[in-house]
């Protein structure tokens, strides 16, 4: 199959399969005479890990890291866990920093009268150091 229909078939945009392929997430595709990428089944189905593993907020060198435990019949699930666990724990922190993050906005927001006066506590809220 061609590009577009890789891409279709695993819900990435074309751009992001040429990126896969340049950065390594996927092996180089095969060509035609023409120049033109060819994928298999089996790189549709290495393209719909990779989204999965996106859809999911793992990193490309994560996701890597998944990609080569995946290949491995003799890996030990105790890797993997390892890696889903780090980014659980990753995850709960930027969840964290979102809700302060959110707590601040609003305690400025609650501040601002937003009215027709120049003062304003959410720009002076934000020029604090």
């Amino acid at each position: 199959m061609n590009i577009s229909e890789a891409a279709k078939a695993s819900g990435v945009t074309t751009k992001m399969v040429r990126y896969y392929e340049e950065i390594g997430l996927i092996p180089p595709a095969a060509r035609t005479e023409a120049g033109y990428r060819i994928y298999t089944a089996t790189d549709v189905h290495r393209l719909n890990f990779i989204r999965r593993a996106r859809d999911l907020g793992f990193s490309v060198r994560e996701i890597s890291d998944l990609l080569s435990l995946w290949s491995d019949r003799t890996r030990q699930s105790a890797d993997v866990k390892r890696i889903a666990e780090k980014h659980i724990a990753e995850l709960q922190l930027k969840i964290e920093l979102l809700g302060r993050m959110v707590e601040t906005l609003q305690t400025l927001v609650s501040c601002c009268a937003g009215d027709e006066r120049p003062e304003c506590p959410i720009l002076a809220g934000l020029e604090a150091s």
